[in-house]
């Protein structure tokens, strides 16, 4: 007992006596000059093959996917897939640099499925479950001729059991091949009519050609507890108590979605403007949920004037781009037929694009022999939703810059590195969700001559002070190893008429 006093003893000694260097602020200056990844206006495939003046000017690209292009049957209890078609699709997009998002979908108001031989192809209106699903005896669909006007419509059989088992062992499945995949940035999931959660037009029956709320339920719990890397969201429509059972039930809200809008900046969009039902959907599913899973969605197509003209300048029905993006925190936004109208000129879109989002500043940067600290703030209208971390001489932060909220900033230390008295290391933000050598761009404004910022790791690394860190007034921050803790709606035309690619206007 004596023995350890002494040693307790002669360590409050020696933290009251020694002098701890703080490091030195080193200088960096950077300007954001590229897009930044997994954010900003959004085209289909085809628009963005065309574009070639603007394929720098976004960074992702929307695809319909189809559950039945990549399903060839069922053996042992096992779905047997051939994802190569779904393959050439994610090589595609990354082969302009851009990243995916992906929604499957089983309805689509009179669309064809083509070049998809696993599909029920040339077929107005055909459901994408796969066929060893319709040839089960007793699994029956339901047609419409014409729901809303949109064509004539198959409807899945959804009190099948074998239709319920196989939506959620897909998603299974997808996540544990994809999840981790960087081709894809963001996964939309859902029901009815381009997987929009609505089957206007047609009567709805729930448990016959639409979901039961309890399948439903059981689904979004199971598709929350799948994708770690990926976020995913739902459809705004889901807050229609008609269809689903979200709205108003905490268990469900408290899920880990994010949202789309998928008549984003139409004429009544907002309350203020009229009927409001957009806004009032936003409402009832939490209009706080940004924080923490993305906004995101796709220009109104109720008039061509919508998508034409919704990056004027002066506003789209009174209301900005940047206003609405900015009110609803928008991460990304489909615009494809923008490049149809005359407001997307390269400048605008890649204004238009960066307003979208993260937006990272470096505000401060220090370093000593054995460790880095940077200070990082968010610029931008929203976090960023996948890991990324502050990385100087190939060595990341164990802290990640997911979730880091607009106007606030915190301090990324870096440890386990040898920096030389005059060496002064560019850092970089990377993140394994990125495409192969991509980064995060960055700006930062600093001359090295600011007092250095908190982070540093102690430099004499012995006893009781060995891995703490170091505050700017030479004390050390308690607490054992503190360094691990800084660590719409589309219309038919905008259809996927081969699997999974867009095609020319009908």
């Amino acid at each position: 007992m004596v023995k350890n006093l002494i040693i307790a003893g002669s360590a409050i000694a020696f933290l009251a006596t020694a002098t701890f260097a703080t490091g030195r602020s080193v200088a960096l200056n950077k300007s954001i000059e590229s897009l930044e990844p997994m954010k900003g206006i959004v085209f289909w495939p085809d628009q963005a093959k065309k574009q070639k003046d603007l394929q720098g000017s976004i960074s992702l690209e929307f695809s319909y996917c189809l559950p039945c292009a990549v399903v060839k049957g069922k053996s042992d209890g096992k779905i047997n897939y051939d994802w190569s078609i779904f393959e050439k699709m994610l090589d595609d997009v990354k082969s302009r640099g851009h990243q995916a998002i992906v929604r499957f979908r089983i309805e689509y108001p009179n669309e064809e499925i083509n070049n998809a031989p696993n599909c029920v192809e040339d077929s107005l209106g055909a459901t994408a479950v796969p066929k060893y699903i319709k040839a089960i005896s007793d699994y029956k669909e339901t047609h419409a001729d014409n729901p809303g006007d949109d064509g004539p419509t198959d409807y899945a059989g959804w009190g099948h059991s074998e239709l319920q088992w196989f939506y959620k062992q897909f998603y299974t499945d997808f996540a544990a091949k994809y999840d981790k995949d960087p081709r894809i940035a963001f996964v939309q999931v859902g029901f009815g009519h381009w997987a929009e959660y609505h089957i206007y037009g047609t009567t709805l029956k729930l448990g016959t050609n639409f979901a039961s709320k309890d399948y439903q339920t059981e689904f979004l719990k199971h598709v929350d507890t799948l994708f770690k890397e990926t976020p995913w969201s739902i459809s705004i429509d889901a807050a229609d108590n008609h269809y689903t059972p979200i709205a108003g039930n905490k268990t469900l809200l408290a899920l880990g979605f994010g949202l789309f809008d998928d008549s984003f900046m139409h004429k009544e969009h907002d309350i203020s403007q009229g009927d409001g039902d957009n806004e009032k959907n936003w409402i009832t599913l939490d209009t706080t949920r940004w924080k923490n899973a993305p906004a995101g969605g796709e220009i109104s197509y109720y008039t061509s004037k919508d998508q034409h003209e919704f990056l004027n300048p002066a506003g789209l029905y009174g209301i900005t781009w940047e206003a609405a993006a900015s009110k609803y925190h928008m991460t990304y936004v489909i615009g494809n037929d923008a490049p149809e109208g005359q407001y997307a000129t390269k400048n605008r879109v890649d204004s238009a694009s960066s307003f979208a989002g993260y937006k990272f500043e470096i505000t401060g940067y220090a370093v000593n022999k054995i460790s880095a600290a940077v200070r990082v703030k968010n610029i931008g209208i929203a976090p960023l939703y996948h890991n990324a971390y502050v990385t100087v001489k190939g060595v990341r932060s164990k802290k990640s810059l997911k979730g880091l909220l607009p106007g606030k900033e915190a301090i990324y230390t870096v440890s386990g590195i040898e920096i030389g008295d005059k060496e002064s290391p560019e850092p970089t933000i990377t993140s394994d969700k990125l495409l192969k050598d991509a980064t995060i761009p960055y700006k930062a404004s600093l001359d090295g001559n600011a007092k250095p910022i908190e982070g540093l790791i102690d430099e004499s690394s012995t006893g009781i002070n060995k891995g703490r860190l170091i505050r700017t007034d030479d004390s050390i921050i308690s607490g054992k190893n503190r360094a691990t803790d800084l660590k719409g709606r589309n219309v038919p035309s905008k259809a996927a008429h081969g699997a999974y690619y867009p095609v020319s206007k009908h």
